[in-house]
């Protein structure tokens, strides 16, 4: 007995609706897939095609690519150049703002990685999107051991050169001693995570 095609065409809507919904779960609803190498690049390459484009003169770091030199005022005004400020080292800059829960919840373990690297370990820096004085009162609270800078929020800032153009936070990266991009990350990283991902 032939299956009538509006049956078909129901069957196919149902299962790409819930092929759909499962990968949505597994690389971007922060499923296991997602915190897998494999699962954020596909994350990653949702996202830019639902981001806009970045301004056309703007340089976006790609893999593999050195990174566009990053020049930031820290806490306390002075500029920073990345990565000409750590050169030789390999750099994990994270994205993130004092009002973001994930990025809050995910600094105790970054903190505790930086200490863990000595003085010639990788290099944690975070880059808060974010004003000076809510960024201050946010680490009064929440203390960190590592370079906190600042930068403006919007389409050119540096997290968006830095290959994440929707913006999401918190958002990481590994920039390799050469000042090439490595890895990206979308999400905050868990207990222990951060050791395994920037080997």
């Amino acid at each position: 007995m032939a299956i009538p095609s509006a049956v078909k065409v129901i069957a196919v809507a149902v299962a790409a609706g819930a092929f759909g919904l499962i990968a949505g779960q597994l690389v971007g609803g922060g499923g296991w897939f997602a915190r897998t190498e494999l699962g954020q690049r596909m994350w990653q390459a949702e996202m830019k095609m639902q981001a806009p484009k970045p301004p056309a003169d703007l340089a976006v770091a790609e893999r593999g690519q050195p990174i566009p030199a990053l020049r930031l005022p820290g806490l306390d005004g002075q500029q920073v150049e990345l990565p000409k400020a750590y050169a030789g080292r390999p750099l994990l800059i994270n994205i993130w703002a004092s009002w973001c829960g994930p990025c809050i919840k995910e600094m105790p373990e970054l903190d505790r990685y930086a200490r863990s690297q000595g003085a010639t370990g990788t290099q944690v820096v975070g880059i808060a999107l974010d004003n000076a004085e809510d960024v201050g009162a946010f680490l009064k609270r929440v203390p960190v051991h590592y370079p906190i800078l600042l930068d403006a929020p919007g389409p050119r800032d540096s997290g968006v050169q830095l290959g994440n153009p929707k913006g999401v936070l918190p958002y990481s990266v590994l920039v390799g001693a050469d000042g090439r991009l490595l890895k990206q990350r979308i999400g905050p990283f868990e207990d222990g995570e951060i050791d395994g991902w920037a080997e």
